[in-house]
C-alpha cells in the first residue's frame, strides 16, 4: 500500500534509498570515486522513480538531476539528495552519511526525512524526534572533519566553545537533534538540497532554524544556492546569532560545479 501522508512517503524513500546504496556500498568497485558515481546514481534512480509513480503531479529538485524552470510554479516540489557525503558513503567503516527526502510545498518546507543508513536510522517530521536535554559543559560546534571552517572555529573560541568533527551535512544537523551537538553552523555555502530535509526535521523537533544573520531560509528559489545556515537548540539562538554578529564575515562563498556539499 502507498504512503499515506507526505511524512510517511519521505520516510519510506528515504530509508529505501538507504537500503538501496548499503548494498551498492558492498559490493566490488575499482576505486572510491566509481563507488561514489554509482551510489549517486542508483539512488537517484530509485527516488526520481518512485516520485514519478507515486507523486505523479510534483516537481522534483534533486542534486543528482537537471534542474527543471517548471519547479518556479509548482505548489508543491521535493527537494532531494540521493547521497548526501558521498566522501564518507566511500569509506569503509564510515557511517556518517545520509539521504535527504523534503517537500515544499507554497513556501513552507511541509514534510522530511533523513535517514542514515549505516545506522539504520531514520528521522522524520512524521514523526519529530524528542531533542535531548543539553548536558553541562561548553557549546558543542559540528563542523566538518576535514575542513573546519574559519567561521566555526572563530565562533568556538568566542563562545569557549568546542568542535565536533563529523562527516555529511545531514549527519551534522541530526547531531543537533541528537544531542550529540548543541549547533551546526555553517558559513561555506550549500544548495537547496544538502539542508532541506534537515531543517524541515530540525524544525519539527523544535529546534532553531535559519540564516546566519537570523533571516528565514527560503526554498525553491531560482537559484538554488544557500549562502548560510544556523540550526541549533533554541535556547542558544539568541547567544549565537550574537556571536556570529559580532564575527567579521567572510567574502561571499565560491559555489562547486555542480552539487558538492560544502560541511
Amino acid at each position: 500500500m502507498p504512503p499515506r501522508s507526505d511524512s510517511d512517503l519521505a520516510r519510506e524513500l528515504a530509508a529505501s534509498a538507504g537500503a538501496l546504496l548499503l548494498q551498492v556500498r558492498g559490493r566490488p568497485f575499482a576505486d572510491a570515486a566509481a563507488r561514489q558515481a554509482a551510489g549517486d546514481a542508483e539512488a537517484q534512480r530509485f527516488l526520481a522513480g518512485r516520485l514519478g509513480e507515486l507523486r505523479p503531479g510534483d516537481a522534483v529538485l534533486s542534486e543528482e538531476a537537471a534542474d527543471d524552470a517548471v519547479r518556479l510554479g509548482a505548489d508543491r516540489v521535493w527537494i532531494v539528495d540521493p547521497l548526501d557525503g558521498t566522501r564518507e558513503f566511500a569509506e569503509p567503516g564510515r557511517s556518517d552519511w545520509a539521504v535527504h527526502v523534503a517537500l515544499w510545498e507554497r513556501g513552507e518546507l511541509t514534510a522530511g526525512a533523513v535517514a542514515i543508513p549505516a545506522e539504520g536510522l531514520t528521522l522524520t517530521t512524521g514523526e519529530p524526534p524528542a531533542v535531548p536535554e543539553r548536558a553541562d559543559g561548553p557549546v558543542r560546534l559540528a563542523v566538518s572533519r576535514s575542513r573546519p571552517p574559519a567561521l566555526v572555529q572563530d565562533l568556538a573560541a568566542a563562545l569557549g566553545g568546542e568542535l565536533v568533527p563529523m562527516g555529511s551535512a545531514g549527519v551534522k544537523a541530526m547531531a543537533v537533534v541528537r544531542g550529540q551537538a548543541d549547533a551546526y553552523v555553517h558559513g561555506g555555502g550549500q544548495y537547496e538540497w544538502d539542508s532541506a530535509a534537515p531543517v524541515a526535521v530540525a524544525r519539527a523537533a523544535g529546534l532553531h532554524t535559519s540564516r546566519l544573520d537570523g533571516t528565514p531560509l527560503r526554498y525553491n528559489q531560482p537559484d538554488p544556492w544557500l549562502p548560510d545556515l544556523l540550526i541549533c537548540r533554541p535556547e542558544l539562538a539568541d547567544r549565537l546569532l550574537a556571536a556570529l554578529a559580532e564575527l567579521p564575515r567572510a567574502a561571499a562563498p565560491s559555489r562547486p560545479s555542480h552539487g558538492g556539499t560544502h560541511g
